[in-house]
């Protein structure tokens, strides 16, 4: 804006002209391309909502299920998942469809599915577009501990056991119990077993309630059976709690 003095000897305001473009646009031209972009300013912002209502479906979605029902969620994304799983995870990575997972397997939260290998980045001046990725396969009645990390081109055998925070880089062959960085097998399945029957029996508290055929988890005395638990370990731990 300019100011200059009229010829009654006060100040007049006028806007500077507008300077016609290479085109040969002055104003009317230049009123044009404001339209123009204030057309793409609200295409913008629809293209915003938009987004921000697909991710908010995408929360919607993940909060409906259980660890129970999770795997539906994780079919829908590509993954393919067996039956009568517990999954807390949300996702298994980016390329979901290179996931596999069996039956009766059991997922601790924030276990990390690597499907690809952000390695290569180094080699992107010779090659800017490669990218290099690998399946993970979880075979039947296996347990993955929380905060482990899956690498691509594993595969879990069945009736294995990864510890919790371990890094998985190698297959894990079935019957196998591995833990650590990486992870290497540790102990014998069947004594891991053996031991665990030990402690159950004496930490099982002796006036558990069970229906004929229900699970601790899905009887409709868990809330009792859980404070029956907590009472019964209390005992027996006394001397280690103090």
């Amino acid at each position: 804006m300019q100011v200059t003095p009229d010829q009654s000897g006060h100040e007049a305001y006028f806007r500077t002209p507008v300077p016609p473009t290479r085109s040969g646009m002055g104003a009317e031209g230049s009123t044009g391309l404001s339209k123009a972009a204030g057309q793409l300013r609200g295409v913008g912002i629809v293209n915003l909502l938009r987004a921000k209502y697909r991710w908010f479906r995408t929360v919607l979605e993940k909060y409906k299920h259980t660890p129970y029902t999770k795997a539906e969620y994780l079919r829908k994304s590509g993954a393919q998942v067996g039956e009568n799983c517990f999954i807390v995870p949300d996702d298994v990575g980016t390329e979901p469809y290179l996931v596999k997972i069996g039956n009766h397997v059991a997922i601790a939260k924030e276990v990390v599915f690597m499907t690809h290998d952000g390695a290569p980045w180094i080699f992107r001046d010779d090659v800017p577009d490669i990218q290099v990725f690998g399946p993970i396969v979880i075979e039947d009645n296996c347990i993955i501990g929380q905060r482990a990390i899956l690498f691509p081109n594993v595969r879990i055998g069945k009736n294995s056991v990864v510890g919790a925070g371990s890094v998985v880089i190698s297959d894990v062959q079935p019957n196998t119990i591995v833990m650590g960085i990486p992870a290497r097998s540790f102990g014998s399945l069947e004594k891991y077993r053996e031991k665990c029957l030990q402690r159950w029996a004496q930490q099982r508290p002796p006036d558990t309630v069970l229906e004929s055929g229900e699970t601790w988890w899905n009887s409709r005395h868990f809330a009792e059976n859980r404070e029956r638990l907590r009472k019964h370990l209390l005992a027996l731990f006394r001397d280690e709690l103090g």
